[in-house]
This record gives structure tokens, sequence and C-alpha cells, in this order.
């Protein structure tokens, strides 16, 4: 951790403007909050759950299971840890997540026969056909962002958890 500019420094947010709410500006040293990138890309994942939520309800799907399929429409046939990886989920976690699909009829989980220890996980038919039935589920326009400020955010928000993961495996 750098303390260059003090301990806070590399916690601190300053991109917020506070001449927009009704808060005093918090004394130097001071952090609220929203003064925390963290909380505000969490929080953002929290609003994301919720505006996905009816169009899931819709196809009978949880948002774990949603990003499972899409990830399987991008390469269908991938070991169980393949998809963990892409997913950032341990195989203790999704595997529940796999066995919910499996049993919806959405995909299949077999053995891989040329290493027993693997299991390899593929859309069914009916998994293909949610492609169709969810991709309505566009949020660019909720977000208020334009499709460019969109797109550039997202890259944004992957170069940021990039970043943090190398990191972390440097340290």
């Amino acid at each position: 951790m750098s303390l260059k500019n003090g301990p806070r420094a590399e916690f601190r947010d300053d991109s917020r403007d506070d001449s927009t709410t009704n808060q005093p500006k918090p004394a130097e040293g001071d952090r609220r909050l929203d003064d925390f990138l963290c909380f505000a890309i969490y929080s953002a994942n929290l609003a994301y759950g919720r505006a996905y939520k009816p169009g899931l309800d819709e196809l009978g799907l949880t948002y774990p299971q949603w990003i499972a399929i899409v990830a399987l429409w991008e390469q269908d046939d991938q070991t169980v840890s393949e998809l963990g990886d892409k997913m950032f989920l341990e195989s203790n976690t999704l595997t529940p997540i796999l066995k919910k699909l499996e049993a919806a009829g959405y995909l299949r989980r077999q053995r891989d026969p040329a290493d027993e220890r693997q299991v390899r996980v593929s859309l069914t038919d009916a998994g293909r056909r949610l492609r169709e039935k969810g991709m309505h589920m566009n949020l660019v326009k909720s977000s208020g962002l334009k499709p460019d400020e969109f797109a550039r955010l997202q890259k944004s928000v992957v170069k940021l958890r990039d970043n943090l993961i190398k990191a972390m495996k440097e340290e």
C-alpha cells in the first residue's frame, strides 16, 4: 500500500461532486460511505440485480444462473473449472447453480471421458433457446448513459477488476 499521500489517500475517491447534495463537505480526512469506489461498485451491482430481476423472473432464473447460461452461449462444452474461472466462482458455489440449471433442462453435466476427474457442462436445446427469450434484457438505456459512455465504463470496470486480481496475485 502506498502511503505517499497519507494512509487514507489510497481509499479516497475525490471524483464525487458534493455540490449536488445537501450534505456538508466532510472535514479533511473524513470519509463517507459514498466516498468509497468499492461501495459504488457494490451498490451498482445490487441495482443491476434489481433491474434484471423482472426479466429473469420471466425466465425462472437467478442472476448467477443467467451468467452461467451466457458464458455457455459464448463457449459451450466447458469444464466446471473453466466456467468457474470465467464467472469468478469456486466450484463449490458454481455446482449448485449448475445442478438447478440441469434440473430445469437447460444444461447437461457429464464426466469428461478423457479425464474422469473433470465434469463438462454443455447447453441443451432449451438452454440455447433462452438466448432469444432473454436478449431483451438490455440495461444500457436504463443506465442513463450513452452507448459509448456505457461501453467505456464497462471496459474501465473490467480493467479495474483485472488490475485488482493482478495486484492480489503479486502480493
